[in-house]
């Protein structure tokens, strides 16, 4: 039987996205990012290095969303291209 209930994963300031489906990543990721901008400035999204398909999903949603205000790739000690830094917009 499939479990058809929301996956609840801790909002700390970093998400590894290699444990949630390919289909699930952008709504994870934009969840996780509505929470995460309570209680972060910035968070690293682990998305791999591979071909880039899901960096470049995750980027894409990146740009659309109005509560983040910067991203680029992570450090080279914090998995480089295959990681994403996020910069959230605060609530004023």
């Amino acid at each position: 039987m499939i479990d058809d209930r929301p996956a609840r994963i801790p909002i700390e300031d970093v998400l590894d996205l290699h444990t949630f489906a390919p289909g699930e990543i952008v709504s994870v990721v934009e969840e996780y990012l509505r929470e995460a901008r309570k209680k972060f400035v910035s968070v690293r999204l682990i998305h791999g290095k591979g071909i880039g398909y899901q960096r470049e999903r995750v980027r894409a949603l990146l740009r659309e969303l109005q509560f983040v205000e910067n991203f680029r790739d992570a450090p080279e000690g914090a998995g480089g291209w295959g990681a994403t830094i996020v910069w959230l917009k605060q609530d004023p």
